[in-house]
């Protein structure tokens, strides 16, 4: 299966949650919201434990606006399940999981609710890639790990 038009299909909108984003800026939740922030897209950061993240609301997932219909999942593995299940709760259709905060069972659940999902990439190689992410995103696809 082609993940292009999956990706597409996920960053066409400017609304994303992100679950996990942490109050610790070294964090890569923390890291992930701040690139996506400065990228130009509106970003709703998920944190059940914190009512601010640098100044920023923080949301519950039940909280979100019901516009949002995107969501990047990047908390630790043992909550990636949780996630989705109440994402899909709360009808989420556009779901990314980031690298290294998937779990089968998390996949599978998104799969037998049809989510568009995308799952074993980072989104930081393909929401207009910059620095690091830019190298990354040329050494994948050198390697045929990056999908065109």
């Amino acid at each position: 299966m082609r993940l292009r038009p999956t990706i597409n299909q996920f960053l066409t909108s400017k609304k994303i949650a992100i679950a996990g984003v942490s109050r610790d800026p070294r964090k890569f939740g923390n890291v992930l919201y701040w690139t996506l922030v400065k990228k130009g897209y509106d970003v709703y950061p998920i944190n059940p434990n914190a009512d601010t993240i640098e100044g920023n609301i923080c949301y519950h997932l039940e909280e979100l606006p019901e516009d949002i219909k995107s969501l990047l999942v990047a908390t630790s593995k043992n909550d990636t399940e949780s996630v989705i299940k109440d994402a899909i709760e709360k009808g989420f259709k556009n779901i990314w999981i980031q690298n290294g905060s998937e779990t089968e069972a998390a996949i599978n659940l998104a799969k037998e609710k049809e989510i568009n999902l995308v799952t074993h990439c980072c989104i930081l190689m393909y929401a207009e890639p910059k620095g690091f992410h830019r190298l990354h995103e040329m050494v994948s696809k050198l390697i045929g790990k990056y999908e065109v």
